[in-house]
């Protein structure tokens, strides 16, 4: 995978992510805070910010999904990358506030022009100062849950203050064992790595098939930050991790509780059109040559969100 370094691109050389055969993710850089005030220097504004996405990342379509449930489709633009991730990196394929910006790493240098690291989605762009707010995900859900409420954005809180404890607590163990496990499983380039970090995902899995026998949601009652986060690597799992990533103990339609609740999300008004499973399955089966190097993209499995589940069981 390519990458800048000091402002240049290099497409080739070895990924400094995978370490003696495990996969390391790279920490985000760009961390600034949009606020309703705008005492971070960055005011929530509408029509002022920018989404550069891709419909296979789960990373960049939890952004999309809380762009969609708050409201904010009419106040932040979005531009798509292609699905494909070849030796340019993710390349832009609709309309961009960046000019001249073909590829990811474009916008990456227009915000600094001697930048080091990945050239990631999603990106949330700032069209006012000309740079990047924020490229991390957890971050950038959290910034459209407050910062924008005084502008018209839906008022439900995804990330209410009195289930903060329990909802972080719940997003650390998705997040290193599951969302980020995947990937640690699918590119673990030893048989040490894989057994490791397979049997440590699965035991996840197994917790919240259990968890989500005795309530609605992960924290509780009410749907939270915490279950979208979950949604983006559930939606992917029997499609693309199971086999491509080789996370194939058991498929999530083989767990009665996680199956039901996926397809409950899912049914959400809005969340169906987040979801374009041929980019999902383009990208992961034709981008990662070392996993697939045939880039033979599956037919299958045929996946039915839309079937009936029994989560409201839990409203009575």
């Amino acid at each position: 995978m390519g990458r800048l370094v000091e402002g240049d691109w290099v497409a080739t050389g070895a990924d400094p992510r995978k370490k003696g055969g495990r996969f390391q993710r790279s920490d985000t850089q760009f961390r600034n805070w949009i606020t309703a005030d705008g005492s971070t220097g960055f005011k929530a504004e509408a029509g002022r910010y920018h989404l550069f996405v891709s419909h296979a990342c789960p990373w960049a379509h939890r952004t999309m999904i809380f762009r969609k449930l708050k409201g904010l489709t009419d106040m932040i633009s979005v531009t798509y990358v292609d699905p494909m991730m070849l030796e340019n990196g993710w390349e832009i394929k609709t309309d961009s506030p960046v000019p001249d910006a073909r590829y990811m790493y474009h916008v990456y240098q227009a915000a600094d022009a001697h930048y080091t690291g990945q050239c990631s989605v999603p990106v949330l762009w700032d069209k006012t100062k000309n740079t990047i707010v924020s490229n991390e995900s957890s971050e950038i859900i959290r910034m459209f849950n407050d910062a924008f409420g005084d502008l018209g954005a839906d008022p439900h809180d995804f990330y209410p203050e009195a289930l903060r404890p329990e909802i972080d607590e719940v997003n650390e163990r998705i997040y290193h064992s599951l969302n980020n496990g995947v990937y640690k499983s699918g590119f673990a380039r030893t048989q040490e790595a894989y057994d490791e970090n397979v049997e440590v995902l699965f035991d996840t899995v197994d917790w919240l098939e259990k968890r989500l026998s005795a309530q609605k949601y992960l924290a509780g009652s009410e749907i939270t930050e915490a279950d979208w986060r979950l949604f983006t690597t559930l939606i992917r799992f029997d499609a693309v991790y199971f086999g491509h990533f080789k996370c194939n103990k058991k498929r999530i339609i083989d767990y009665p509780n996680l199956d039901n609740y996926l397809r409950e999300l899912y049914q959400m008004p809005g969340i169906a059109e987040t979801v374009v499973m041929d980019e999902i399955k383009t990208h992961y089966y034709g981008s990662h040559e070392t996993v697939n190097p045939t880039r033979i993209v599956p037919k299958g499995p045929l996946l039915d969100f839309t079937a009936p589940h029994n989560r409201d069981r839990f409203d009575t």
